[in-house]
């Protein structure tokens, strides 16, 4: 989001978006209102134009595309994409096969599997691991989407460690901080609450996995884009409400949903423990140079 905002701000409007930038409809619809062009791939942006790409990340092929059509790329792929990328390559040059945990035709799963689809196989589910038609003695190895239930994928990879006892493990958990976060705040929350609503847009990862979450562990749970889509029948008999969100969600968007609860008569309002989170990522190298350098592309 933030990388669509500085591209406006250095070069002004249209900017060129591949897909959607977070999987989150208020984001995308405020860049909208700035002069962001939402494309749904790189043969939709001008020839010579800029493009961003969105944080989810695009295959090798989508970059070859784009210097097919001399567009000017920024690449705004989240640096943990990045580091599940990287480590696609890394085992497919050594001759490993790559299992890929993730959710299909998710943008995040296309760019991963993308960087060596030679080399690479999708598993969705324990069904998946298990119906695999590998040698157990080859060299394998495990990468997964960033967004995915902490839980169910940790059951995908005993599978796998049966099957393949020799698998390799990322160096370093692939699943986003902010995910798994999200999802031990939830857990700890079902014990409290009768009710919990995640602020998200249905096409978000994150926020699916903490409703699937909530409901694995008995708790009712709602996924909203925002207050306007409350249904006060769901608060009937309920005293007590969570409110959560997923990482690509506006924080303005969770106090609006407090805001909501307030004017209905709500007095107790409070923030539930919770891990502080202060990553932060740099800019992209084209939109960085172009605004410490003060003019145009």
């Amino acid at each position: 989001m933030a990388t669509v905002e500085k591209a406006l701000e250095a070069w002004g409007p249209p900017v060129y978006v591949r897909r959607q930038i977070v999987h989150n409809l208020h984001v995308v619809r405020d860049l909208e209102r700035r002069g962001a062009v939402f494309v749904e791939n790189e043969e939709d942006v001008p020839e010579g134009a800029a493009v961003v790409f969105s944080a989810h990340g695009v295959a090798p092929a989508v970059h070859e595309r784009a210097r097919a059509r001399r567009l000017s790329t920024v690449d705004a792929t989240c640096p943990l994409v990045t580091k599940v990328h990287s480590e696609a390559r890394h085992y497919a040059e050594r001759g490993y096969t790559v299992l890929v945990i993730g959710h299909a035709g998710h943008e995040e799963i296309e760019g991963t599997m993308g960087e060596a689809p030679e080399a690479t196989i999708l598993v969705e589910t324990c069904a998946d691991a298990r119906a695999l038609e590998l040698d157990p003695d080859s060299p394998v190895a495990y990468l997964t989407q960033t967004t995915l239930s902490v839980d169910d994928t940790a059951e995908i990879v005993d599978v796998l460690r049966r099957r393949f006892p020799g698998i390799v493990a990322p160096r370093k958990e692939d699943i986003c901080y902010a995910t798994t976060n999200r999802q031990a705040a939830v857990k700890a929350l079902a014990s409290e609450v009768e009710l919990l609503l995640v602020v998200g847009s249905s096409n978000s990862s994150n926020s699916n996995r903490l409703i699937e979450v909530a409901r694995a562990a008995g708790l009712p749970a709602h996924l909203i884009d925002d207050e306007s889509e409350i249904d006060e029948a769901w608060l009937d008999g309920v005293e007590t409400v969570g409110v959560t969100s997923g990482a690509s969600a506006p924080e303005s968007l969770v106090h609006r949903v407090c805001a909501w609860f307030a004017a209905r008569g709500v007095t107790e309002i409070r923030a539930h423990r919770s891990v502080e989170e202060n990553v932060s990522f740099r800019f992209p190298a084209p939109v960085r140079d172009t605004l410490e350098a003060g003019g145009p592309w």
